[in-house]
């Protein structure tokens, strides 16, 4: 049996190391240097660096485990096990010297995130997560809000980059949450929102659009530390991210009315 406190503590050495990499490298930054996989969709050498430095750790750490990365620097195929990668999520904010960007790392044990951090490499905080262990920053357990209800919330999102299918939709519902919470942020690194509702700076986060990789660590985050997610059906099983919200165990069935009402039509 793997010891899933260890690799977390494992994992965060891992980011630390990657972090400094990416930190090294923002300083006088070369956005001539990018990369266009697709609309608004961006790739820079550092991403590229990042991932391949973490797969390399963590085929050590976890042999037989294969990967699931954004950058495809491994096309391993793990039997029970697999690193889904996010070596820099925020890479927008990145590339125009904008904060927070971050590392995002799970664990999956078939199709069940086991353990995951989310390393925010401007911020230098590291939140992580192992399936009944909790979630974790700076030595201490963090919990979801309090808020009882969705007016009493500060909900982030992200606003649609490459898909404008649901873009009517999308500023719907955007609308009526401005009009019925405390706020919306929208910070460019999925990974953090979802970090952020685990330890209660959001009480909420939604957005469609994400891939596995962007929301694999963070909604482990989020259930180990009370909170609830699910696709904008209410489903909560094997997501990948295509839609996703995350929230406190209270406001979560309120949030997921309201969302489900504006982007299901």
């Amino acid at each position: 049996m793997i010891d899933l406190k260890y690799v977390c503590m494992e994992l965060e050495k891992a980011a630390m190391e990657t972090s400094s990499f990416i930190l090294k490298e923002s300083e006088g930054f070369d956005i001539t240097r990018t990369e266009k996989k697709g609309a608004n969709d961006f790739v820079s050498y550092v991403d590229k660096g990042s991932e391949k430095m973490l797969v390399e750790k963590l085929s050590l750490l976890l042999p037989e485990a294969g990967f699931v990365t954004e950058e495809g620097t491994s096309k391993k195929i793990g039997l029970k096990y697999s690193w889904v990668i996010d070596p820099l999520d925020g890479t927008t904010n990145f590339l125009h010297g904008f904060h927070p960007y971050a590392i995002s790392i799970g664990l999956k044990e078939y199709d069940e995130v086991i353990a995951g951090i989310v390393y925010e490499v401007s911020g230098n905080e590291s939140f992580t997560a192992w399936k009944g262990g909790g979630a974790w920053l700076k030595g201490k357990r963090i919990h979801v809000s309090k808020a009882m209800k969705l007016a009493d919330s500060l909900v982030a999102t992200g606003f649609p980059y490459s898909d404008f299918n649901l873009l009517d939709s999308y500023m719907k519902c955007l609308a009526y949450l401005c009009n019925h919470t405390h706020g919306i942020r929208r910070l460019g690194s999925a990974a953090i929102d979802l970090a952020y509702v685990a330890c209660g700076r959001f009480e909420a986060f939604y957005e469609y659009g994400l891939h596995e990789w962007d929301i694999a660590a963070g909604m482990l985050l989020v259930r180990e530390a009370g909170g609830r997610v699910s696709d904008f059906s209410g489903n909560e099983k094997g997501l990948k991210g295509k839609e996703f919200i995350a929230a406190n165990g209270t406001v979560f069935a309120e949030f997921l009315e309201i969302v489900s009402k504006f982007m299901k039509n």
